[in-house]
């Protein structure tokens, strides 16, 4: 057999071998124009809202929209975790994972959760984006104030008038019969908003001053306050007299504190008290007064027969060290006087 006889019965050989192989096995033979698996496209979070949700007395809920934005192949398998963590232990509050699946497209896709956490302090909201489980962008943002959001059962549009000039709590002496004398009492409510209201109550409670101890109290109810109005409640208590006393307004719907004022009546001729009075530490420091236990004027104050006596203790505009030249000068001039 020659060489050429050769040749063609081995390439009839392999021919033949890849042609079952490739009937065999699927995709043995590759496609010269396949490029391969397809690159995953880009993924980052272009922002993180975060909204207020409910509130109760103990809790808040967080609404958190991660907005995700897309470029290029689609891209399988796509999470995003959030999670709050609070800000002065470091520990996590609560997480969710909201599965996203598949993005596609170049546009932005917006993912949503709610996290509750509790209702206090601050906290750092996390939000991590993970595609087949490997992270891809993260982000955080951090959130305080939580005590301010109001439950339901707390919100109210009616609270004590504020306004320049009009007194939230005003008091005023009525009558008054041996030693108890009767106080008049007003609080000035404000509804701010758009619908009437009503089903509300004003506590007055009268406290005296030194002692704290409760003289007199009394509930009232309130009519209804228009939207945009203010109005007024008015009562009447009994206290003993010549003594100053705290009278501590508390609004009331439904038996929730909504909100207080305060005012004060001064019945004791010698005293006076203000309402809303705080009292700060101050730490007192000796350098600011000490005169190191010296006059400057060079006299001492003394008493004798009621009468303010001023004595003098040194040689006025002369000081020790001056005395001792002056004398030194004069033992001199002594001395050669003597020669």
């Amino acid at each position: 057999m020659n060489r050429e006889t050769t040749f063609v019965a081995a390439a009839t050989v392999v021919v033949a071998v890849s042609l079952v192989a490739a009937a065999v096995v699927p995709g043995a033979l590759a496609d010269p124009t396949d490029d391969g698996p397809l690159r995953p496209g880009y993924v980052q979070i272009e922002e993180v809202p975060i909204a207020p949700g409910d509130a109760t007395g103990e809790t808040a809920t967080l609404a958190v929209e991660a907005r995700l934005e897309h470029r290029g192949n689609p891209t399988d398998n796509v999470t995003v975790l959030f999670r709050a963590v609070d800000s002065e232990s470091n520990l996590v509050e609560t997480s969710r994972t909201v599965e996203v699946g598949e993005l596609a497209g170049d546009r932005e896709t917006p993912v949503r959760t709610n996290l509750t956490v509790a209702r206090e302090g601050g906290y750092e909201i996390e939000t991590v984006v993970f595609r087949d489980g490997e992270r891809v962008d993260s982000e955080s943002r951090r959130v305080s104030g939580l005590e301010a959001l109001t439950p339901p059962y707390a919100d109210s549009n009616v609270e004590f008038a504020d306004a320049t000039g009009l007194q939230p709590v005003s008091v005023s002496v009525g009558s008054a019969e041996g030693d108890r004398v009767s106080l008049d009492l007003s609080a000035a409510l404000t509804n701010g908003g758009d619908t009437p209201t009503g089903d509300l109550e004003v506590t007055f409670v009268v406290r005296q001053a030194e002692s704290n101890v409760v003289a007199d109290r009394v509930t009232v109810p309130v009519g209804e306050i228009r939207a945009g109005r203010t109005s007024t409640v008015d009562a009447s208590v009994t206290v003993p007299d010549e003594y100053n006393y705290y009278v501590d307004a508390v609004l009331w719907r439904d038996d929730v504190h909504v909100d207080s004022a305060q005012s004060v009546a001064n019945l004791d001729p010698t005293e006076r008290i203000s309402a809303n009075v705080t009292e700060q530490e101050v730490e007192f420091e000796v350098e600011d007064f000490d005169s190191d236990g010296e006059s400057d004027s060079g006299y001492e104050t003394t008493a004798a027969d009621g009468q303010a006596v001023r004595t003098e203790t040194d040689t006025p505009g002369f000081g020790v060290v001056v005395t001792a030249v002056a004398l030194l000068a004069t033992a001199l001039f002594a001395r050669r006087r003597s020669e």
